[in-house]
């Protein structure tokens, strides 16, 4: 098997149908789940928040998952779920070049947890439309490092 290399195009593609998707499920978040379930929200982003406390990125990655999974579970879109786990399945590399590239910001893990709590915030607000703005601005960051921690390793590599 072949690996393709990471594009700069690509990832712009993906990240920007990602923000639409996961803003839409923090929408439809907001609209559709129980109270429990953003208690469940809420531990998942616990549990995220401590993994970023130590250096094991397959447990960020893990913990990340689960978040996304809770919230998209909430959403109560079975299409959407499947549309997003198909995008999920294409950027895995992307995310996990993210938490583990060696040039990563020492900024980002703290910037991640933040904008993960300012959409849970918005979603315990029950305020569809700030809790999808401040997802698609979560995900527009984490595009953001990816951008340029691939500009890094092109300008490395030429």
């Amino acid at each position: 098997p072949v690996v393709r290399e990471l594009t700069l195009e690509e990832a712009k593609d993906i990240y920007s149908i990602r923000a639409v998707l996961e803003g839409l499920a923090a929408r439809r978040f907001v609209e559709n789940a129980s109270d429990n379930q953003i208690e469940k929200l809420q531990q998942a982003l616990d549990a995220t928040a401590e993994a970023y406390q130590g250096i094991d990125p397959a447990l960020i990655m893990e913990t990340k998952n689960r978040f996304y999974d809770v919230l998209f579970e909430g959403a109560g879109s079975e299409t959407l779920s499947s549309l997003i786990s198909m995008l999920h399945g294409r950027i895995w590399r992307w995310r996990a070049l993210g938490l583990s590239h060696p040039h990563r910001s020492a900024e980002r893990s703290n910037e991640s947890v933040t904008g993960l709590s300012a959409v849970l915030d918005a979603i315990r607000q029950r305020d569809a439309s700030l809790a999808e703005r401040r997802m698609r601005d979560e995900v527009t960051r984490a595009a953001s490092e990816v951008m340029r921690l691939l500009a890094d390793s092109n300008l490395r590599n030429s």
